[in-house]
């Protein structure tokens, strides 16, 4: 897919290049920035290469674009739509069989197979995210927005401050499984599942406590709301008191 659409690959995907573009010059676009990405620094990609690349024009690009960033974004959905659609139906009624951490460790082992095309390009975007801590808070947002899907296709709930403790913590583990995926030449993945393993393990019995933690604090948490509502009441039947003997007190 990617050759045809590069044209790097036979005649017969030079000729395909310019149908593919036309007939997805979105997918084409997308597809020719992660080809860069794995060539190129990020910061020297114009929005015209990647125009240039997908063979599409650069009013075509701002068409479905503003930004390179833009595009990001876009791959970002097209990848959690091709995890979530590969997962299933029946794929899920398999998993809901399974404890939580084996349901999620599948579920991103999926996405890796998914990524597995755009390695290169992905790794590209790492580095320059390490570069840059703006473009690494950038992509931080996309990367919750993607594990909160992970999340509740794995059947893990992601709701609440506990929820919101799982989305960071599984973004940050899942940036170190792919540091280590980007080095990992061995067909079987071994040293990427051990890593996701090892770092899956490690968030389970950081949200337990979190959970636990959650119990044992409910009830403060309950009675500070159930205070501060009284005083805000209190407060304002004390406001329509003093206002009452405003109106009625003789000029």
């Amino acid at each position: 897919m990617t050759q045809e659409i590069n044209g790097t690959g036979n005649d017969r995907g030079l000729e395909a290049a310019p149908a593919a573009a036309s007939a997805n010059p979105k997918g084409a676009i997308v597809a020719a920035l992660l080809d860069l990405a794995g060539e190129r620094n990020w910061e020297d990609i114009s929005l015209s290469e990647v125009a240039a690349r997908a063979q599409v024009s650069l009013a075509t690009f701002r068409e479905f674009f503003p930004s390179k960033g833009a595009v990001l974004a876009a791959f970002s959905r097209q990848i959690d739509k091709q995890v979530l659609d590969g997962i299933g139906d029946n794929s899920a009624h398999d998993l809901a069989e399974e404890p939580a951490k084996e349901r999620l460790f599948d579920v991103l082992m999926r996405r890796l197979d998914v990524l597995a095309p755009y390695r290169l390009g992905i790794e590209g975007i790492s580095e320059w995210t390490s570069r840059d801590p703006l473009a690494a808070a950038a992509i931080n947002r996309l990367m919750l927005n993607s594990m909160r899907f992970m999340l509740e296709a794995a059947g893990i709930d992601s709701e609440g401050p506990v929820g919101a403790l799982k989305l960071q913590g599984l973004t940050m583990a899942w940036r170190r499984v792919l540091k280590t995926w980007f080095s990992d030449d061995d067909p079987g993945l071994a040293a990427t599942m051990a890593t996701l393993d090892r770092e899956l393990t490690r968030g389970e019995k950081l949200v337990g406590r979190a959970e636990d933690l959650s119990r044992l604090t409910s009830p403060l948490v309950s009675i500070a709301r159930a205070l501060v509502e009284r005083r805000r009441s209190r407060g304002t039947s004390r406001e329509r008191w003093d206002d009452e003997r405003e109106e009625h007190r003789p000029l």
